[in-house]
């Protein structure tokens, strides 16, 4: 993932119900283009270069999770679901939505579609007021001054009538949810997803030790021998880490975003175990499952085994090469066991065995809407 960006928008709408398509807009910008941090009130003008209907105008600042040059097409889409009509001729118009870029960090970017800053933010009121009113110390990367002088210093006299409408803000993961458990099968995903939720929304990360483990390579090459000091070890070091990472109070990074949950120690050790190993193991799990915080969102990513297989190969990790098929799918078992017998956990079963969340945006927004709307 691209490391977010800090991005303002403009919106207006002067046909039909103004306040709807703004509404409608924002939410799919929140879907598509990536999460609201902030809104501006809802300001009332006149129609701009012609004579019109008054228009509805907000200001947005956006987390921006969309590639740059994806950004303007995913706009133009959104405009154009909502009915904006664009041809050939010049000049302003009534239009159901208006979405503008103003300003994305403190880039200056000139290309075809998209020109940022824009090019008449600093001219009109009816961006600088709302703009202002979200972003007042935000640079203005061209004239090197802050919004509230640059609109101390706009010489537009239009009037721009503050309303007491109101767009909602859409609920973004950070907002719903305090600690997220994302599990799958090896090679699933888990951490590479977590790792990209905790960049754009912030999180405080917990990520499995499992390269830290001295058992692992040994286990997979003698599974016999040593499966019971591997079970032990990951139980000790997922449970002091989960323990020790949930007790900390970030005040920045209030969502914790996990690769594994403490369960996924028991649906291991059932498969690798022999009887007598896994009712010792078992009555250890259970003393420490008891103390173990439980996740708002239990997130678990199905991936077929053939597609696990070809991430594994992939991926190369030397003492994963005899990884067989019929391993995983006593993994998967388990896990499918385990979800249908906790009733008080909320559970998302996401199937990603025709996605690429990692290259492909539109498959990692859809992810992050299923998680949201869970």
């Amino acid at each position: 993932m691209n490391t977010k960006k800090t991005t303002f928008l403009s919106l207006g709408s002067n046909q039909g119900n103004r306040l709807e398509y703004i509404q409608i807009a924002v939410n799919k910008i929140a879907c598509s283009v990536g999460n609201i941090v902030s809104i501006s009130s809802v300001y009332k003008t006149k129609s701009w270069g012609f004579e019109s209907n008054d228009f509805l105008n907000v200001c947005i600042e956006v987390s921006l999770r969309l590639p740059l040059e994806k950004l303007w097409k995913e706009i133009e889409k959104i405009e154009l679901s909502i009915g904006r009509v664009r041809d050939a001729s010049t000049g302003y118009k009534s239009r159901t939505i208006d979405v503008d870029v103003l300003l994305i960090d403190d880039e200056i970017i000139v290309s075809k579609n998209l020109i940022v800053p824009h090019t008449k933010m600093l001219e009109r009121n009816f961006v600088l007021i709302p703009l202002t009113e979200i972003a007042p110390h935000f640079n203005h990367p061209v004239v090197k001054q802050n919004l509230k002088t640059c609109l101390n210093n706009c010489s537009d006299n239009s009037e721009v009538f503050k309303t007491d409408l109101k767009i909602n803000k859409p609920i973004s993961i950070s907002e719903k949810y305090n600690y997220i458990a994302i599990e799958g099968n090896i090679g699933a995903g888990k951490t590479t997803l977590s790792k990209m939720i905790g960049e754009d929304f912030n999180s405080r990360l917990v990520l499995e030790r499992f390269a830290d483990n001295p058992f692992l390579p040994k286990f997979y090459k003698n599974k016999d021998r040593y499966a019971f000091p591997l079970e032990m070890s990951f139980l000790a070091d997922r449970y002091q880490q989960l323990s020790d990472g949930l007790a900390q109070y970030d005040l920045f990074k209030n969502l914790i975003v996990s690769d594994y949950y403490i369960f996924k120690s028991l649906i291991f050790s059932q498969i690798t175990l022999q009887k007598d190993e896994y009712n010792l193991y078992r009555r250890v799990f259970d003393v420490m499952y008891k103390e173990i915080t439980k996740p708002d969102l239990y997130i678990y990513l199905y991936q077929n085994t053939d597609r696990l297989i070809e991430n594994i190969k992939k991926r190369g990790r030397s003492y994963e090469t005899d990884i067989k098929p019929d391993y995983l799918d006593k993994i998967h078992n388990g896990y499918y066991n385990f979800i249908k017998s906790q009733q008080n956990l909320n559970t998302l079963i996401i199937d990603v065995s025709e996605m690429d969340f990692v290259k492909d945006i539109n498959d990692y927004n859809s992810v992050i809407n299923m998680i949201v709307n869970n």
